[in-house]
Order: structure tokens, then C-alpha cells, then sequence
């Protein structure tokens, strides 16, 4: 059998993502958890910004907080992560884009972590216009912690903490991080995984603050409560009950760009004059 040419490019398999991307650990996730789904989408980006020359790693850090969204980076991207304590995942990665702008930060934050105790730090992050990528996923509970109700859950849906059902109205995240004055503001869910990687993509390449609410699946702790249940059938329903036309259902796609001064820059101008 003849070798293969060293200059020969490797095959993109899962495997190769690993290899790559990924330290050997085992997965913290639970059965049926989208949260892996994401993990899959943001390595695959995470190549092809290399692939383009976009991106280096070495410029590079993950910042997550306290939740399952934390486990996506933190400690299974072998790279430079910084794992924060809960609600601040923001305040950390502020800092840190201004103590050296050059880094490409990204944040990976839950409905609680980030709409909950830190969705002062969202607002303001956004308000600010500072150039990063938060990537938050809505599970719709806080699933770490056993399933109590969630800035996010739906009206009337049941929860350790609401079991005759939430009273509360659920945040539209998206629409909240778009008033606050984020530049870049997409939605996507865990059964359109290529999606969410181009989405990954065009959210680096704006000079600004960008928002990705990826909608996932807890089928431990939301799933087991309420409708549609199993993790499988939950999938299948965010692909039937989202849409990028369709205004009565969920709407998904690119929701928000725009172009206003980026906030690291006019910073370091003022430092300047």
C-alpha cells in the first residue's frame, strides 16, 4: 500500500478535532446533554479561523463561569482557558481584553451564569461594544445545581423550585443583550450544529461585542419535568419549533448587526491624547 504524502492534508474527522483541539478527559456531560454538541461546532471553528489564518492560538484564551457551560472549554480545550467564579465569567474577560487587547477572548456562559447573577456584566459588556465572542447556552434550568428555574425558563413550566409551575415570564436574551447595544446578536440551537459553527465565524470577524444564545437540551433536569422529555425528541422539537421566517415560532439566524467605535480601541486612544 502506498504512504500517504507527509504534505497531504489530514482527514477532518472527530479525531482529528481531538487530537487537535481537545485534551483526552472524560466527558463531565450528562446523557442526551447538548452541550456537547456545542463543544463539537466550536472546535470545528476554531479550525477553519486557523485554517484561514484568522486565528492563533497563542493569542487565544476561553473564559467560562460556574455551570454546565463552563465544562465546554474548561478543562477540555487544550488551550488557554480561565474558568471564573459564578456570574462574572464577563467581568473576567473585560479585564482581560483590556489588560491585552491583542487576545481573541471568547466566553462561554449558561442562562444562569449570564442572565442570572451576571446579567449586569452582559448588559454592560455589550453596552460597551468590547470586541469578544459570548457564546451562551439556554438550557432553559440551572442544570449544575439540580434544576431550579432560570431567568430563561418558560412560563408555567415545572422546576425543583417551581413545581406547580414558573409565574414568571422567561428573557428573551437576544433581544436584551440587541437593546443593550451589542454589534453582533445570533440564535441558533443544538440541532443546527453546522450552523452554529459559521455562526462561531461571522461572530469573530465582528469588530465588536458578539452574542450567540445557542438553544440546548438538559433532559436531566428540564427534560425529565416537562415536555417533549427524552433528549432525542427535545432536539427534534428546537428544530421544529425554530425558524428563521416563520414569525410564530422561534427565530433563529443572524437577529442583529450593526457597526459602531469598538470599546478597547477607544480606550487605549484616549491613553494616547
Amino acid at each position: 500500500m502506498a504512504q500517504k504524502s507527509l504534505s497531504q492534508k489530514p482527514e477532518k474527522n472527530n479525531i482529528y478535532y481531538r487530537e487537535q483541539y481537545l485534551r483526552h478527559l472524560p466527558t463531565a456531560f450528562c446523557p442526551g446533554c447538548g452541550h456537547g454538541i456545542v463543544l463539537n461546532a466550536f472546535v470545528k471553528a476554531l479550525d477553519k479561523l486557523v485554517e484561514q489564518q484568522k486565528l492563533d492560538l497563542r493569542n487565544f484564551v476561553a473564559v467560562s463561569g460556574i455551570g454546565c457551560s463552563g465544562w465546554i472549554t474548561s478543562p477540555y480545550l487544550n488551550a488557554d482557558t480561565f474558568h471564573t467564579t459564578h456570574g462574572r465569567t464577563l467581568a473576567f474577560a473585560t479585564g482581560i481584553k483590556l489588560a491585552k487587547p491583542s487576545l481573541n477572548v471568547f466566553v462561554f456562559t449558561g442562562d444562569g451564569d449570564g442572565a442570572a447573577i451576571g446579567g449586569n456584566h452582559l448588559i454592560h459588556a455589550a453596552r460597551r461594544n468590547i470586541r469578544m465572542v459570548t457564546i451562551l447556552l439556554n438550557n432553559r434550568v440551572y442544570g449544575m445545581t439540580s434544576g431550579q428555574v432560570a431567568p430563561t425558563t418558560p412560563h408555567e413550566a415545572i422546576t425543583t423550585t417551581t413545581p406547580l409551575g414558573n409565574p414568571e415570564a422567561p428573557f428573551d436574551i437576544s433581544e436584551l443583550v440587541k437593546a443593550a447595544g451589542a454589534t453582533y446578536v445570533a440564535r441558533y440551537t443544538v440541532s443546527q450544529p453546522r450552523s452554529i459553527t459559521r455562526g462561531i465565524i461571522e461572530a469573530f470577524d465582528n469588530n465588536g461585542f458578539s452574542f450567540l444564545e445557542i438553544l440546548t437540551t438538559c433532559p436531566t433536569y428540564y427534560g425529565r419535568r416537562n415536555p417533549p422529555g427524552e433528549a432525542p425528541r427535545m432536539i427534534k422539537d428546537l428544530k421544529l419549533s425554530s425558524s428563521r421566517n416563520d414569525p410564530h415560532k422561534i427565530r433563529i439566524g443572524v437577529l442583529h448587526k450593526s457597526s459602531r467605535p469598538e470599546y478597547t480601541e477607544e480606550v487605549y486612544a484616549h491613553k494616547k491624547r
